[in-house]
């Protein structure tokens, strides 16, 4: 990270709608100390959703911020959000549904999602969404009925313009570790769900964010050559219909630290991602007093997780992708 980018960042304290690399997303309005996790803009890139939650990601809830002029507003706890533990909001590519998943009772009467693994207990997860009409309006969750959601894991929704829902899930056929799924739209809804083959299943891949046109897939996880927790990933559609092996991004998308949840925005090559990146810490270091202290620790980049803005154009025309073919 460079630090005279840094000092831009903080003093505009926004996204920029031009695709330069390495951005912070809203620094001290959308990206905090606080951890903040899977952004989503609408088509037009006028509304921003993410989630904010706790350090231990014990209590999620889903935000929604709008641009103004060149800033974000303060966000807002979405109206469908803040009781349950919501999180991972995407838009569809028409931007008319959110989808989510949250551990909200799946019908009237019916108890939270739970979900348990090597022996814990915690707040498992179900695909929901919500409309949004043409003045900007939430409509009631509704919960997305089927095999889809026949367990209690589903992360990170990611929608293709013909309706396909991927997602990550430990399901079965996942190995040890969670893989990408895909549940495909059909006349009589969706079909149940089949691991998308991105190859050895003794790999993690998690938050996959698809193309609109299904020409390429970003995930998080360790393909063996990551250089942190977690780095993004992307495969190509093959001539043949088949996914080719994923690819480490390369330049500044990852780091030695964790990134995860990649998403999509409105502009060719325009890449979201969350990573709790930080500046090196250099001693002796200028002498801190309690003020100073408080506002170093407690601002974005204080290993917390933040939105991070990326330009990935270059490594789709690289591809043979343009941006009239991977419009939504």
């Amino acid at each position: 990270m460079r630090s005279h980018r840094l000092a831009w960042v903080l003093v505009v304290a926004l996204t920029c709608t031009a695709a330069d690399a390495g951005d912070l997303v809203g620094p001290g309005v959308i990206s905090t100390g606080q951890q903040e996790t899977t952004v989503a803009l609408s088509p037009d890139g006028a509304t921003l959703v993410f989630m904010r939650s706790d350090l231990a990601e014990q209590d999620d809830t889903i935000l929604v911020s709008r641009r103004q002029g060149a800033n974000w507003s303060t966000p807002e706890v979405a109206p469908f959000s803040g009781r349950w533990h919501d999180s991972e909001p995407t838009f569809s590519p028409d931007g008319k549904r959110v989808y989510f998943v949250s551990n909200r009772p799946p019908h009237a009467g019916d108890a939270p999602i739970t979900a348990e693994m090597n022996g814990h207990s915690y707040p498992g997860t179900h695909l929901w969404y919500v409309e949004r009409d043409a003045k900007g309006r939430w409509g009631e969750p509704v919960h997305v009925d089927g095999a889809l959601n026949e367990g209690s894991m589903i992360y990170n929704p990611s929608l293709a313009a013909n309706g396909d829902v991927y997602f990550s899930a430990h399901r079965p056929d996942s190995g040890k570790f969670y893989q990408v799924y895909v549940a495909r739209r059909t006349a009589q809804g969706l079909a149940a769900p089949e691991r998308v083959d991105l190859g050895d299943v003794t790999h993690n891949r998690m938050d996959p964010a698809i193309d609109p046109q299904e020409r390429f897939i970003l995930f998080a996880g360790d393909e063996g050559d990551s250089l942190g927790r977690a780095d993004i990933y992307i495969a190509f559609r093959q001539p043949d219909g088949r996914w080719g092996t994923p690819e480490h991004l390369a330049g500044d998308v990852n780091s030695s630290d964790l990134e995860n949840a990649p998403s999509l925005g409105p502009h060719f090559g325009e890449l979201y991602i969350a990573s709790n990146r930080q500046p090196a810490t250099r001693f002796p270091k200028t002498r801190d007093d309690v003020d100073s202290l408080q506002r170093r620790l407690s601002g974005p980049l204080n290993g917390s997780r933040n939105l991070w803005r990326f330009d990935i154009s270059d490594v789709l025309r690289q591809h043979g992708l343009t941006a009239e073919e991977t419009s939504r």
